[in-house]
């Protein structure tokens, strides 16, 4: 399924209300080379699904936290301090540093990362993760749709992480690994103040993201009990 069949499936299935995913990925071309960033990136990845390509980069990344999920830096010395002591989101500094550790994280050989709507798209090709803001009723969709076709008890799986770890960081190593889990994400209460109040992450890896394509005509989407769900995600009923 290519990304603009995709476009007309997903329309089908949500309906015009609900914000089409986008898509990153790594690479040498900038898609958007006056990106601007404020100090946290989640309202500019946001504004993505409005048409607003964006580029991040080891340059325009201010944030240390978001630097290091990004994959551009290493993490700074102050990180785990702050996420214990000021932010109180770990209990202990060696809490953060070895939670960070655990996750592996390769720096990127590439100097750009590439947010674009997924109807920007030509193919489907180097594409590391496709990103979609979703309400409850529209992330019952999705999740019906990710459940069709596995049991795994991690087919859908929250971690803790700040927002641009949700969205970029999980997805990008399971993916590299061709693994299949899909990640719930959006809790972070610093990033929460830049998305919408009714809406959460849901991230897809390319490596699931293919699997799911080939599924999703036959899933519960097109369903009768699903239409339901999205004549109110359209403002049909109430």
């Amino acid at each position: 399924m290519t990304p603009q069949e995709f476009v007309l499936r997903f329309r089908e299935a949500f309906g015009k209300a609900a914000p089409l995913p986008i898509a990153f990925w790594y690479g040498d071309v900038a898609v958007n080379t006056e990106s601007r960033v404020p100090r946290c990136m989640i309202g500019a990845i946001r504004k993505v699904c409005e048409g607003n390509p964006l580029t991040l980069t080891a340059e325009n990344v201010l944030c240390g936290g978001g630097g290091l999920y990004t994959a551009f830096h290493p993490m700074p010395e102050r990180v785990p301090l702050f996420v214990s002591e000021t932010e109180h989101y770990k209990q202990s500094p060696e809490q953060v540093r070895t939670y960070v550790e655990s996750l592996e994280i390769e720096l990127s050989k590439k100097p750009y990362l590439n947010f674009v709507s997924v109807d920007e798209l030509d193919s489907w090709e180097g594409v590391e993760a496709v990103v979609f803001f979703a309400t409850p009723d529209i992330l019952s969709g999705l999740c019906t749709w990710a459940f069709y076709d596995n049991d795994a008890e991690d087919a859908i799986t929250t971690k803790f992480a700040s927002g641009c770890a949700a969205i970029v960081t999980f997805a990008t190593i399971e993916n590299r690994k061709g693994g299949r889990r899909c990640f719930l994400g959006m809790f972070d209460p610093s990033a929460r103040p830049l998305v919408p109040k009714n809406e959460l992450s849901f991230v897809v890896p390319m490596s699931r993201f293919r699997e799911m394509l080939r599924i999703m005509p036959d899933s519960a989407l097109y369903q009768k009990a699903f239409s339901v769900v999205r004549r109110r995600i359209n403002g049909e009923i109430k």
